[in-house]
């Protein structure tokens, strides 16, 4: 699986909970969905690509990963 239709995803996600006015619940928000929509396959793909720089994610999706990381695993 390319990381391209991952990033794509993520970010998507990410604009959506970047209107949250609470920054703390708009990085669990992103991570939870994350965590409750995608397949472990994904998640691991996903987190290899933001362990390798994270080109092209929105910050919002790295901040979440950086603050659940252990959600997401």
């Amino acid at each position: 699986m390319h990381t391209d239709p991952l990033v794509k995803m993520a970010n998507q996600i990410a604009a959506f909970f970047d209107a949250m006015p609470n920054r703390a619940e708009a990085l669990e928000g992103v991570a939870l969905h994350i965590r409750k929509f995608w397949v472990p396959r994904m998640r691991q793909r996903f987190l290899a690509h933001v362990d390798s720089g994270g080109a092209g994610l929105h910050p919002l999706v790295l901040q979440a990963v950086q603050a659940h990381r252990a959600v997401l695993e």
